[in-house]
């Protein structure tokens, strides 16, 4: 079940993961007017001066959200790669000023959650600049573009006979590149030991080009952001500035006609994205030197390689209890037909809004009457159900929490047969048990309620370790409190425990080139029973989503029951005084919970040491 409200990415990672808007080489008067504009860090505390960590993330939070808005339309651009680096460059001066011997326990925390994070943005800016270098002959015209927009930033009077002349361009600048792309279309492969420098400059010289799936849908992102920035610009001055339209009006409106076109030829001719269900599933390996980098940001100190065994050991356990419980339902070993049996189990269309209702207040009177965390009388007031829509379930086809809602996937009328006779299979009573108490209380709704009221400000420092680790490991203490009344709600928590696992198994070997989409999703109905339309749906969440963020799932919960073991199993403390302490410190990554918890010794390079699943 995916979590939506309290997801956060980092501030740059959101702006550079997720936008395509880019620019001609920086121009370096830009440059040093902008950094000389106020965006510097602020001044250094002296070494000797007592520092509230809250108030510095809370000034360095303010600058970086200002850049974000400052260059909403020349993000991410070669100018805006330069500013980013000084930004978080100077921060990490002002870092290295602190008097970290002076602060508390909870100060030298977020210290380390800040160091840890500046490093990690860095490293995000510098894979950007890769990614643009990747797509950039397919974007000729991003130069025209955002020049125009950076002048209008710097106040300076728009030419409008020379912006004219250079709108008036793009359309056969699109022509010419979608010849060349259409000519490497029908040319064969080249010879992969070909030299780089002569694919380079086959390029450069206006020869075939040999696109790849994920460079068209890059390239369609960016298209698209550009017309975004393009429709700024022209907005601003239309109907404002008199001779604007006289001159520009068709070559904007030819402008941004080939530019529409343009993308959706790359997105549903190259890319094969044509918004059906069959299209193909187009996402990016990232590759082991960026997992590890990805794992350091986490606080995980284990190698990509060790956590695909780890999701393998309790992916086994899970298997072995799921023939367990097959046994005692009469299918002997057979687990999937005792699957089958389970997936039957359903509510008519209409009625799942009702059923969760109903589990809801079966997960609160439980975890109350066991005394097993505060559960404020305002938290189980304020949620509600909302149901998903068909075209969300294509990436969310279970549950997911966002706000005060819990969302709902199930059967609608809109959909084939087959599809909605797989979404009630795959959200049939026994599976929905466990998802409603995943979401809501002890879950997500209790998590985000403390979230809120108890070191919000750490909410930029967001890790689906600690989010989604949460909701899991409350998923394990109901099965070893004995939640279940019954083996088809035992086969229901153990289904979405081993998916748990295979999400480690297959998100990694996806990122580290090991297993290609169509694998996963074979891997998904045949190792963890899914039903097919759920497993591609979730394979297309899976590739496109932050690398890290399925393996948060099994491996947080697992941290966190480390922590248990070590505070609650050794008599330290009691139950319910744990669990509402986790609940008290912020999303932060778990290594650093920990270390909040047992006051264990930090200093200024602290970094992931813990092995929590030995």
């Amino acid at each position: 079940m995916r979590k939506i409200m309290l997801r956060r990415l980092p501030i740059f990672a959101l702006s550079l993961a997720c936008s395509w808007t880019f620019c001609a080489e920086p121009d370096k008067t830009l440059i040093e007017r902008l950094d000389n504009a106020e965006h510097a860090a602020p001044a250094a505390p002296a070494d000797s001066a007592p520092v509230s960590m809250q108030n510095f993330i809370t000034r360095y939070r303010a600058d970086s959200d200002g850049l974000n808005n400052f260059y909403d339309g020349l993000n991410p651009s070669p100018a805006h790669f330069a500013r980013m680096d000084s930004h978080l460059e100077g921060w990490q001066k002002q870092m290295a000023a602190l008097n970290f011997g002076a602060l508390d326990q909870p100060g030298k925390v977020d210290y380390v959650l800040l160091r840890t994070k500046l490093n990690y943005e860095r490293e995000l800016v510098a894979r950007q600049r890769k990614r643009l270098e990747n797509i950039d002959a397919l974007l000729p015209f991003r130069a025209t573009i955002q020049d125009l927009e950076r002048r209008r930033y710097l106040k300076e009077p728009v030419k409008v006979e020379e912006a004219a002349g250079q709108l008036a361009a793009i359309p056969e600048q699109l022509k010419k590149l979608r010849e060349r792309i259409e000519q490497g279309r029908k040319e064969k492969p080249k010879d992969d030991k070909a030299p780089a420098a002569e694919k380079e400059a086959e390029k450069k010289d206006g020869g075939p080009l040999k696109l790849e799936a994920i460079q068209a849908k890059r390239a369609a992102d960016a298209t698209e952001a550009l017309r975004n920035t393009f429709k700024t610009w022209y907005g601003f001055y239309d109907g404002y500035l008199p001779e604007f339209s006289w001159w520009l009006k068709k070559p904007h409106d030819d402008a941004d006609k080939a530019l529409e076109e343009f993308s959706k030829y790359l997105r549903e001719e190259i890319a094969g994205i044509k918004g059906k269900d069959e299209d193909p599933l187009v996402g990016e390996p990232i590759g082991a030197q960026a997992l590890s980098e990805d794992l350091a940001h986490e606080m995980i100190a284990y190698t990509p390689q060790e956590l695909i065994a780890i999701g393998e050991r309790e992916f086994a356990w899970c298997e072995t209890h799921m023939k367990e419980t097959a046994r005692e339902m009469g299918f002997g070993d057979d687990w999937k037909a005792a699957l089958a049996k389970v997936k039957a189990l359903h509510e008519p269309p209409g009625q799942q809004d009702q059923l969760i209702a109903q589990q809801a207040k079966e997960a609160i009177d439980f975890v109350r009457a066991k005394d097993l965390v505060t559960v404020p009388q305002f938290c189980e007031e304020t949620w509600r159900v909302t149901m998903i829509g068909h075209e969300q379930q294509k990436t969310m086809p279970y549950a997911a929490y966002n706000g005060l809602n819990i969302l709902a996937a199930y059967a609608r009328q809109e959909m084939s047969t087959a599809d909605k006779q797989m979404s009630m299979r795959g959200n049939n009573r026994h599976f929905t048990r466990i998802v409603t108490a995943h979401e809501l209380i002890p879950g997500h709704h209790l998590q985000a309620y403390n979230a809120q009221r108890y070191r919000s400000y750490r909410d930029m420092f967001w890790t689906s370790f600690y989010v989604e680790g949460w909701a899991l490991y409350w998923e394990m203490k109901l099965w070893d409190l004995n939640y279940a009344r019954g083996p088809e709600d035992r086969l229901g928590m153990l289904f979405w425990r081993m998916h748990r696992c295979a999400r480690i198994v297959v998100t990694l070997k996806y990122h580290l080139g090991l297993m290609k989409p169509p694998e996963m999703i074979d891997f998904l109905v045949e190792k963890v029973g899914h039903e097919k339309f759920g497993a591609t749906s979730e394979v297309r969440r899976f590739i496109i989503y932050a690398p890290l963020y399925q393996c948060g799932y099994m491996l947080g919960a697992l941290q966190l029951r480390a922590i248990h073991k070590e505070l609650v199993g050794a008599g330290k403390m009691q139950e319910k005084e744990l669990n509402d302490a986790l609940l008290k410190h912020g999303t932060l990554p778990v290594e650093m919970l920990r270390a909040t918890l047992e006051n264990l010794p930090l200093n200024r390079e602290t970094k992931a040491g813990w092995k929590f699943a030995e």
